[in-house]
């Protein structure tokens, strides 16, 4: 007889981090190896740069396009960041997650707070923290050459983020980047199999009774 499978709902994983705690790193990880994640893809108002392709790395849209997308509740977050807008699409997020696939989303913490509101249930929030403050220098310096006024500024901002970690509801400290990519992984694992999340659950039971 063959083995039934149980249809699942897909979930929203959201990873959040200072610049240089090595949230990058374990996102690209999380994709290669998790087959049934992807990634969410923004819209967004700024010009593509070389070799972004449209609706592969953003969707690019007008500025008018973004305000009527924010305006009809298109968005499930949506933010300007210097003098561009950002958002995550609704449509997309919402068939990714019915057809079994979850979602990845790079955002801040204020993104985060935008899909509390808009998508609660369908949430798994993930803040990477760094070892140390000593350590998040040395990983920024070590990245670039930046002026050592950007440099503070960077840390200030790494400090803002990091104030919000009691937001999130779990903390992976990166210590050491492959120990922490395979904690986010069995997150993910058992998130997956929460009951609420499974709505064959109740398909797949039945139907073994129904056997007996």
């Amino acid at each position: 007889m063959t083995a039934q499978t149980v249809q699942r709902r897909g979930l929203m994983l959201v990873l959040s981090s200072p610049s240089g705690a090595g949230k990058s790193t374990i996102s690209r990880a999380l994709l290669r190896d998790e087959h049934q994640l992807r990634m969410s893809v923004s819209v967004t108002t700024r010009a593509p740069r070389p070799g972004e392709e449209h609706s592969k790395d953003y969707y690019f849209v007008s500025v008018d396009e973004y305000h009527q997308m924010v305006a009809k509740g298109e968005l499930l977050e949506h933010a300007k960041v210097f003098d561009n807008y950002y958002g995550t699409p609704r449509q997309h997020v919402e068939r990714e997650l019915a057809s079994g696939h979850d979602v990845l989303f790079d955002i801040d913490w204020q993104g985060t707070q935008q899909l509390k509101s808009s998508a609660p249930n369908d949430l798994v929030t993930v803040f990477i923290l760094p070892p140390s403050i000593g350590e998040l220098e040395r990983r920024l310096r070590g990245r670039a050459q930046d002026a050592e006024d950007v440099m503070r500024r960077r840390m200030a901002r790494a400090a803002d983020e990091m104030s919000h970690w009691p937001e999130y509801e779990y903390i992976v400290v990166n210590r050491e980047v492959d120990e922490s990519i395979q904690q986010v992984k069995a997150i993910l694992t058992s998130e997956r199999l929460r009951r609420e999340r499974r709505p064959g659950l109740a398909a797949f039971v039945n139907g073994m009774r129904g056997e007996s």
